[in-house]
């Protein structure tokens, strides 16, 4: 299991301790969390949980044992929202931009708002909704490549009568960071990692790290 993953809870799985009250309503209506960057623990893992507005969000540890299915962002790549959803913004620049981050070689897939709602088929996207993606590069990036691909998401999003914010985050071995940053030549990157955030001059290399 690795972060942004989404875990489908079984029938059994546990109350979660301390909980604020919406937690509950939360998993009886999307009984889904999402995968939190942290050490791993012996049996456990870190997860999420989102709730029906952006300020509901709760950190907790969940056995294994309680997982019953794991969804990855690159298996979501072939799902499709329901048909009465699909007009959404954030879904039609998902699929304006699949065929982008197709040709980039990198695996991929949707994240955020957009990927539970693909995973769990409740209505989580809005019209105001980003599009978030993770792009997978366990090998360095061409500084020149990135951009170009930074770029040509970008011109993809501005296409839209609304403005819609696309977020891409690169996955490595040792932490994530944001394309957009990468893009610019020279600039440090801010390296997300399991010993937290740290500026790096390459995300491959953390030893280069500021």
């Amino acid at each position: 299991m690795n972060p942004h993953d989404l875990l489908r809870l079984g029938q059994d799985a546990p109350a979660f301790k301390e909980a604020p009250a919406w937690v509950a309503a939360s998993l009886e209506r999307a009984p889904f969390v999402v995968v939190r960057r942290a050490r791993k623990r012996e049996g456990r893992v870190a997860v999420g949980i989102r709730g029906a507005v952006r300020s509901e969000r709760f950190g907790a540890w969940l056995d294994m044992q309680h997982v019953h299915a794991v969804l990855t962002p690159e298996m979501l790549t072939s799902r499709k929202p329901h048909e009465t959803r699909a007009a959404l913004p954030a879904f039609k620049l998902l699929q304006a931009v699949a065929p982008i981050c197709e040709s980039s070689g990198l695996a991929w897939g949707p994240t955020g708002s957009v990927g539970f709602e693909m995973a769990s088929d409740c209505a989580t996207v809005t019209d105001k909704s980003d599009l978030d993606l993770l792009m997978r590069a366990p090998d360095p990036l061409d500084r020149s490549a990135a951009k170009t691909l930074f770029d040509d998401l970008s011109a993809a999003a501005s296409e839209f009568a609304i403005p819609i914010r696309i977020d891409v985050q690169i996955e490595t071995h040792d932490g994530v960071f944001s394309l957009a940053e990468f893009a610019h030549p020279g600039a440090r990157v801010m390296l997300r990692s399991v010993d937290g955030p740290r500026l790096v001059a390459d995300p491959w290399q953390t030893s280069r790290a500021a």
